[in-house]
């Protein structure tokens, strides 16, 4: 890990998070990081400041000040605790380091996490690949679209992405397995909990599974945290589809409309007459795909969206 990487760490991880102890949330770093750039500062810099550089390269009151240096002071506790996790096989990619989610920094900006926790072969950020979402509660005939769906995109040698949630989420990164595809798998909550099963270390180990995380690991589920995560499956996507939704409420729903408004990849929905919501977004924009679709992602690609770059190495 680089100085830049540990700052943003030492800033921005909940790791080793006691009393008086509050990390910067990303759109706190993101301000932060743009007066870095315009000050041509660099965040290793931050680690060995006084209370007046903060005060008077940034115009900190005495609260922030003393936010971050309580921050700062944790830097050995939260060493520890990172070798801890390494030892479990997980790690942190920051937005200093090159390996970082660079398809998500294309498409997000500003909105990219600080940093995440991974386990697995970051080079299969680098591999096209087609999301699946839907609901976590399903019928067979979902299942049964989602593995036949599945099995075109990794036949055509698109890998997985998904968000790790019961329903389609597995269904689709679990079929892309079997067929010695891979999956990227972002995940919202308990990474420790996923690393324990004996199928996904075979798979981290074969280089077939990647699993990151903008929450630490130990994290507990969280609604906000999961509706955020829709984001990064449809930044890293080239098309993401959506096997079922409900109308107006949840996250299938909620990322499907995000993705539709800022176009980060290509909607592609199952035309499943008797879903509203599926329906819905196929009126809203979403490309209605059935059981004769060939898996081409690569038809009606949006435009991609503004490059805003962070620190990139």
């Amino acid at each position: 890990m680089n100085q830049n990487s540990v700052a943003i760490t030492v800033l921005c991880s909940h790791l080793c998070v006691g009393e008086n102890i509050k990390p910067l949330e990303p759109k706190e770093w993101s301000e932060l990081a743009k007066q870095l750039l315009e000050r041509g500062i660099q965040p290793s810099e931050l680690l060995e400041y006084r209370p007046d550089d903060f005060r008077e390269k940034f115009f900190f009151n005495n609260d922030m000040i003393e936010r971050v240096l309580r921050l700062i002071e944790r830097s050995a506790s939260l060493s520890f605790e990172i070798s801890k996790f390494e030892n479990m096989g997980i790690h942190i990619v920051t937005r200093a380091d090159a390996d970082y989610p660079k398809k998500l920094k294309k498409a997000l900006g500003n909105g990219c996490p600080p940093l995440f926790y991974y386990a697995g072969d970051l080079r299969l950020l680098e591999t096209n690949s087609v999301g699946y979402v839907g609901s976590r509660t399903v019928e067979e005939k979902d299942i049964a679209f989602t593995i036949g769906a599945v099995q075109k995109t990794v036949a055509q040698g698109f890998s997985v992405v998904s968000g790790g949630a019961k329903g389609v989420d597995q269904t689709a990164e679990t079929e892309a397995l079997r067929l010695g595809g891979s999956a990227i798998v972002y995940l919202s909550d308990s990474m420790l909990r996923k690393i324990k099963y004996p199928v996904a270390i075979q798979a981290i180990q074969q280089g077939k599974l990647l699993l990151l995380s903008a929450v630490k690991p130990d994290a507990g589920f969280n609604a906000g945290f999961a509706m955020v995560r829709n984001q990064y499956i449809y930044a890293q996507s080239i098309g993401t589809v959506v096997v079922k939704s409900d109308y107006n409420k949840g996250g299938t729903w909620c990322g499907a409309i995000e993705n539709l408004r800022h176009e980060w990849c290509s909607t592609f929905c199952w035309n499943q007459k008797e879903n509203i919501g599926n329906m819905a977004l196929i009126k809203k924009g979403a490309i209605p795909i059935d059981e004769t679709w060939d898996g081409n992602v690569m038809l009606q690609k949006p435009q991609p969206s503004k490059q805003i770059s962070l620190f990139d190495s």
